[in-house]
C-alpha cells in the first residue's frame, strides 16, 4: 500500500513551519496515543506510527528537503548512497513524543494528566466529582449582591482513615500482582508499554483491613454548609465556581470543584435587558396631552420624572445609571421608563359628554398625525 504524503498525514500545507509541523504532531501525538485509547488501540498505535513517521521526517531540514523534490523514493534512494537516511519505522516514536513534549515517557501511568497545567496526583488515585448547585435569587439580590448559605451533600476525606482506606492501626500491603509498581508490562507489536493493574487499580497496594466508618474508599458522604458570594450585576443562567468545594478525591486525588448555576426569579414591575432595567408606566390621556411630573419605580426607590406635553404612548423616557451595576467593572447601567396612555372605560355620561365636545372643539388641531393619515386616505379613494 502506497504511503500517505507526510503534509496531509499532520494536516498542514507544504508551506508550513517548523512551528506549525510541531504543534500538528502534538495535536495528533495525543490524540492517537495508546494510552488514550486502550479500547482500541490497534487502529491507535497505527495512527500513532504514521504522525511520528511524518514529524521525524518534516521536522529534519535535510530530511524535508529531499522528501519535497522526491517524495517518499528518495528517501529510500538517500539510505541507499550512503546517507544514513530514514529507513521505515527504524526509530522510537515515544522517544520523538518525549523530545516533544520535554518530557520522559512513563509507562506505570497516565501521562496525559499533568500536560498543560494539570493536576498532579498520587499513583492510582482519582479526582474527585465537580458538582452543581442550582440557586434561585430575587432580581435585587442579583442587581445589588447577596451572600447565601447553601448545603451540599458530598463525598469527603474520612477523618478516621485519613482517606487511606486502612483500618486505623493497620498498613497497606503490597500488591503481589504488580510488586507494588501499580502496572503490570505488555508486549504488543513492537511496543512495549504497561497496563494499570487490575488487582490494585493502580495503587500498588491492597487493603486487608478495611476502615470500618468509610468501608475502604477512603470518604464519607455529608452534607456540608457553604457560602456563596454573589457579585453585584450576575445575570440568569450565570455560573459561578467555587473551587474545591466539590467532592473530595480518592486516594490522595485532588478535590472537585463546585458550580453555583444562578437563576434569577422574574419581578413583578421591573425587566432586564443586559444591564438596563425596563419599566411600563401607565399615565392618563390628561397626563400625556398637557404633561407634568410623575413619580416611576426604580431600583433605589421613587425617582421624579417630568412629562412633556404632547407625550405618545411607548415613548421611553431614560434614566441614567439608575439600572443594574457593571458586572467586572464599576458604574451601572441605565433604566428605561416607557410611558402607556391608558384608554378611559366605563365612562359615565358626563365624561361621555365633556370628551365629545373635546374632539369637536380641537378636531384636526391636536392630532397631527390622523389629520395627515385622513388626507392620504382621501387622496387615494377620492372621498
Amino acid at each position: 500500500m502506497a504511503k500517505r504524503d507526510y503534509y496531509e498525514t499532520l494536516g498542514i500545507s507544504r508551506n508550513a513551519s517548523s512551528e506549525d509541523i510541531k504543534k500538528a504532531y502534538r495535536r495528533l501525538a495525543i490524540k492517537y496515543h495508546p494510552d488514550k485509547n486502550r479500547e482500541n488501540s490497534k487502529e491507535a498505535e497505527e495512527k500513532f506510527k504514521e504522525v511520528s513517521e511524518a514529524y521525524k521526517i518534516l521536522s529534519d531540514g535535510e530530511k524535508r528537503k529531499i522528501y519535497d523534490e522526491y517524495g517518499h523514493a528518495g528517501l529510500q534512494a538517500d539510505v541507499g548512497a550512503g546517507g544514513g537516511g530514514f529507513t521505515g519505522f527504524d526509530f522510537d516514536p515515544f522517544k520523538i513524543f518525549d523530545e516533544v513534549f520535554g518530557r520522559r515517557y512513563s509507562s506505570g501511568g497516565d501521562i496525559f494528566d499533568n500536560f498543560f497545567g494539570g493536576r498532579a496526583s498520587p499513583r492510582g488515585s482519582q479526582p474527585g466529582s465537580d458538582l452543581q448547585y442550582n440557586l434561585e435569587i430575587t432580581f435585587k439580590e442579583a442587581a445589588f449582591g447577596t451572600e447565601k448559605e447553601i448545603q451540599v451533600p458530598r463525598y469527603e476525606i474520612c477523618s478516621s482513615c485519613r482517606g487511606s482506606g486502612v483500618k486505623p492501626g493497620s498498613s497497606p500491603q503490597t500488591c503481589p500482582s504488580c510488586g507494588g509498581t501499580g502496572s503490570i508490562a505488555v508486549s504488543q507489536g513492537f511496543f512495549s508499554m504497561s497496563r494499570t493493574c487490575t488487582q490494585c487499580h493502580g495503587r500498588g497496594t491492597i487493603i486487608k483491613d478495611s476502615c470500618k466508618e468509610c468501608r475502604g474508599s477512603g470518604r464519607v458522604r455529608r452534607a456540608r454548609r457553604v457560602k456563596v458570594k454573589i457579585p453585584a450585576g450576575i445575570d440568569n443562567g450565570s455560573h459561578l465556581r467555587l473551587t474545591g468545594q466539590g467532592e473530595a478525591g480518592l486516594r490522595g486525588g485532588p478535590t472537585g470543584d463546585l458550580y453555583i448555576a444562578i437563576r434569577v426569579g422574574p419581578h413583578p414591575i421591573f425587566k432586564r435587558e443586559g444591564d438596563t432595567v425596563i419599566c411600563e408606566i401607565p399615565i392618563t390621556f390628561t397626563q400625556a396631552a398637557l404633561g407634568g411630573e410623575i413619580r416611576v419605580p426604580t431600583l433605589n426607590g421613587r425617582a421624579r420624572l417630568k412629562v412633556p406635553p404632547g407625550t405618545q404612548t411607548n415613548k421611553i423616557f431614560r434614566l441614567r445609571k439608575m439600572g443594574i451595576p457593571h458586572l467586572h467593572s464599576s458604574g451601572r447601567g441605565d433604566q428605561w421608563v416607557r410611558v402607556i396612555i391608558e384608554t378611559p372605560v366605563n365612562l359615565s355620561a358626563e365624561e361621555k359628554q365633556l370628551l365629545k365636545r373635546l374632539e369637536e372643539v380641537g378636531r384636526g388641531n391636536g392630532q397631527p398625525k390622523a389629520r395627515d393619515f385622513f388626507n392620504k386616505v382621501r387622496q387615494i379613494f377620492g372621498d
